[in-house]
């Protein structure tokens, strides 16, 4: 009876509506709220792409072929090592944040600047990083063709195998087009940006080049981007109606147009949350700078930062698996 009084009050003690049950402040069970919240929205953008992944498997672009590029390597075949780079700096920042939580459980001001100045150095790199990437993805290297019914056509050297840009074989006739201005018209507006090269051109090229072969975004039972011989590929190339250079929401040049999308979704939806992250990294560390949180006694407030960078972290590791690696 004692026992069921005692165990009782305890439990009325952790959840009587004090400031810190079961020791977590409120501050602390907000976060987790949050936390807890984000990764369930997390969870469901990572689950569509794995439903439209598998819906359209035999087109998903190969993530090898995709992001092959590294900074100051230009031209050097790199296949998703500056990916690998990125992770490894924000998983390092990760244990730099531990590591000035510690510091400051210790009530150590100078470790926990030290820290937290690493933290914010790493976080920057990868939010620039991951720019980058974006920027190399939207412009493009190589090109590509695309039917009416969406397929894209790739260009591939038969004797080499190595994939072929449009600029290395095509016959640029600039009378075919001319970008169209508002001054041509009184009712037209200006026309978006028009490609490097027309479709014509391109068929050109392509028809006095016999070393070419085109290379479809389907994927055959090994894992490899079917190639067509070259009599199949001057009959298919005929089919191509637009030129696509690089990825946006509406072409992309690596495969299906839906890895582009989910693409920009979600890891801009994450460069976002590491953006926020490090500018309120930025604010808890000019804060702890000016002995903020000497005067109040604790250094919770870099806790709960540091709750939501590494969340940030982990949410990394399951986008870079999905996207990179599997």
């Amino acid at each position: 009876m004692s026992s069921t009084i005692s165990s009782s009050l305890q439990e009325e003690d952790l959840w009587g509506g004090g400031n810190k049950p079961f020791k977590a402040s409120y501050g602390k069970l907000m976060m987790w709220f949050f936390i807890v919240s984000d990764a369930l929205t997390f969870s469901g953008f990572l689950v569509a792409y794995g439903f439209s992944r598998f819906k359209n498997i035999d087109s998903w672009p190969i993530a090898d072929e995709v992001f092959t590029h590294f900074p100051f390597l230009h031209g050097v075949d790199a296949p998703m090592y500056y990916v690998a780079l990125m992770t490894f700096i924000l998983i390092f920042s990760s244990v730099t944040m531990v590591l000035a939580v510690d510091a400051g459980h210790h009530m150590d001001k100078k470790k926990v600047v030290f820290y937290m100045a690493l933290t914010i150095v790493g976080g920057a790199i990868f939010v620039g990083s991951q720019a980058w990437e974006w920027n190399n993805f939207i412009r493009g290297e190589y090109g590509a063709l695309e039917t009416k019914g969406g397929q894209i056509y790739q260009f591939e050297n038969l004797n080499s195998g190595k994939r072929v840009a449009l600029k290395d074989f095509t016959i640029s006739d600039p009378k075919l087009r001319s970008q169209h201005e508002s001054k041509n018209g009184i009712w037209f507006t200006n026309e978006s940006s028009l490609p490097s090269f027309t479709v014509e051109e391109v068929i050109t090229g392509f028809k006095s080049n016999d070393d070419l072969i085109i290379k479809t975004e389907k994927i055959d039972e090994k894992g490899h981007k079917i190639r067509l011989s070259r009599e199949e590929s001057l009959v298919k190339i005929k089919q191509a109606k637009y030129v696509v250079e690089g990825a946006n929401l509406i072409r992309n040049e690596y495969g299906n147009r839906l890895f582009a999308d989910f693409f920009f979704f979600i890891t801009g939806f994450h460069g976002f949350h590491v953006f926020s992250g490090v500018i309120i990294n930025i604010i808890i560390f000019f804060n702890v700078l000016i002995g903020t949180y000497e005067r109040r006694g604790h250094y919770e407030m870099v806790e709960k930062v540091g709750l939501y960078w590494h969340f940030v972290d982990l949410v990394w590791v399951f986008v870079f698996t999905f996207f990179y690696l599997v």
